[in-house]
């Protein structure tokens, strides 16, 4: 095994305190508006008269899109300069923003959250590369860990923000407001973060291992979703098997790959705990989804209340995300990060116990349960991976972990589209049995939580970051 283990403390380069209030600035908004619109998903439905399939697709497609850019970004971030990647997929994911809340139809409503998740994944490649960049070992995990914790107040904000909003302002106010923030964040960047940050500055991009790879992942989630509603989707996931076959073998034959497989192959800490992040995410991010259909659908509760509700899991990973990232300067992140993948684990096989009169405070309880664990996982695995490569690979080892945790919430949606179809079909909101909803929401959750009770032997076995 080799890893890079950083011994020296460093110091903190110039701008540093700007560039964590941007990262934690865009962490805000783009999560706020995923879990806001989770919330305003029954009312989406019920105003384009829109079957809870279609309603998933307003959510995979914004991931799958995000899946398939996210390497390829983060590479051309490392040749031209993180910073314009990042303040381009600011600035294009604040158009969006504003574009999804005039949308005529599901249809173009979906076509937009597709075209974000690309400018997200600009986002996503670069964010952690940049605070990796301006933070020597030490302290990288305190402001990774505050990074988090804007991601976590934006999905605090989502449910109780966005369901006031959807309740007394129309779910298109969500859109609104959030293209408000980040027109903010574009002229915060624009001003305050200065340093390019290139780490591969002169090294050509990898144009034919990008297609085959995007090709690939692009047929393996969309395989994965579809596979029970589309006749031709499992050959659709068998060319993306191909399609990733070859991108495997072309990679350890190019001088300049989009990703060094090596990192995988002779760096135990960064593979298992890319796989464990992968496992996590697959196992948990559906979690938003159902309950909002759950809680409105099922329970009958309003977006605001359901919001209150759903707002649990949020608030405890906000509390404890920067701790936890601390934490893991101070022990080793793998047996943080199964600590809490541990409780997530128990917490998913808590939800299959959901019935009909289930009480609120029990759900609550159950969340904020998952929410500690998510904590306790997040930052220390994310530092970690960023702390087990060299300076050269920042923005591929940060693109490399929001692709899996992008593919992990595609697996989550995919699981979740594939028990909706088994149980429930392709049936409207207002058509369909609700003990037929609970059925399906309750076999997904004993799913998820066998894959993160295995995924938890993943987080084991990637051996220490620290040299002994």
């Amino acid at each position: 095994m080799q890893t890079r283990t950083e011994k020296r403390p460093g110091t903190v380069k110039s701008g540093g305190e700007s560039i964590v209030i941007a990262v934690m600035m865009t962490s805000f908004f783009t999560t706020f508006i995923g879990s806001a619109t989770n919330l305003a998903l029954p009312s989406i439905g019920k105003e384009f008269a829109g079957s809870a399939l279609a309603l998933s697709w307003i959510v995979t497609g914004y991931i799958l899109a995000s899946a398939v850019f996210l390497l390829p970004m983060g590479r051309i971030a490392d040749i031209i300069g993180r910073k314009k990647i990042f303040l381009l997929g600011t600035t294009g994911f604040t158009l969006l923003t504003f574009l999804c809340s005039v949308s005529w139809s599901i249809a173009s409503l979906i076509l937009f959250r597709v075209l974000q998740g690309i400018t997200a994944a600009m986002i996503y490649a670069t964010g952690m590369a940049i605070i990796s960049s301006a933070y020597p070992v030490g302290q990288r995990g305190k402001a990774m860990g505050l990074a988090v914790t804007a991601t976590y107040t934006g999905l605090s904000l989502g449910p109780v923000l966005g369901g006031f909003i959807c309740q007394h302002l129309g779910w298109r106010s969500i859109f609104y407001f959030t293209a408000l923030v980040g027109l903010t964040c574009v002229v915060f960047i624009t001003l305050r973060v200065q340093d390019k940050w290139i780490g591969g500055q002169g090294e050509r991009f990898d144009i034919a291992g990008s297609i085959l790879y995007m090709l690939g992942i692009a047929a393996l989630l969309y395989g994965m979703s579809s596979i029970y509603t589309v006749p031709y989707a499992k050959y659709i996931l068998a060319a993306g098997i191909i399609f990733m076959a070859v991108f495997v073998f072309l990679e350890s034959r190019v001088p300049f790959p989009l990703i060094n497989l090596r990192l995988f192959s002779h760096n135990t800490v960064f593979a298992f705990s890319n796989l464990a992040a992968m496992i996590n995410y697959s196992a948990t991010f559906a979690i938003g989804f159902l309950l909002s259909l759950y809680l409105q659908i099922i329970r009958g509760y309003s977006p605001q209340t359901a919001g209150v509700v759903l707002l649990a899991q949020p608030v405890i990973m906000a509390l404890f995300s920067s701790y936890a990232g601390s934490l893991s300067d101070r022990i080793e992140p793998r047996l943080v990060s199964s600590c809490g993948m541990g409780l997530n684990a128990l917490g998913l096989f808590l939800f299959a116990l959901l019935g009909t009169g289930t009480p609120a405070w029990m759900v609550a309880l159950n969340l904020a349960l998952i929410g500690l664990g998510f904590a306790l996982f997040s930052s220390p695995n994310t530092n970690a991976i960023m702390g087990s490569v060299n300076e050269q690979f920042y923005g591929v080892a940060a693109s490399t972990v929001s692709t899996m945790r992008m593919i992990g919430m595609a697996m989550s949606m995919a699981v979740v589209t594939l028990m909706i179809a088994l149980f429930v079909g392709d049936e409207s909101l207002r058509q369909t049995d609700p003990g037929l909803f609970l059925n399906s929401f309750r076999v997904a959750f004993v799913v998820f939580g066998i894959l993160c009770a295995a995924g938890i032997a993943a987080s084991l076995a990637r051996g220490n970051v620290r040299s002994s």
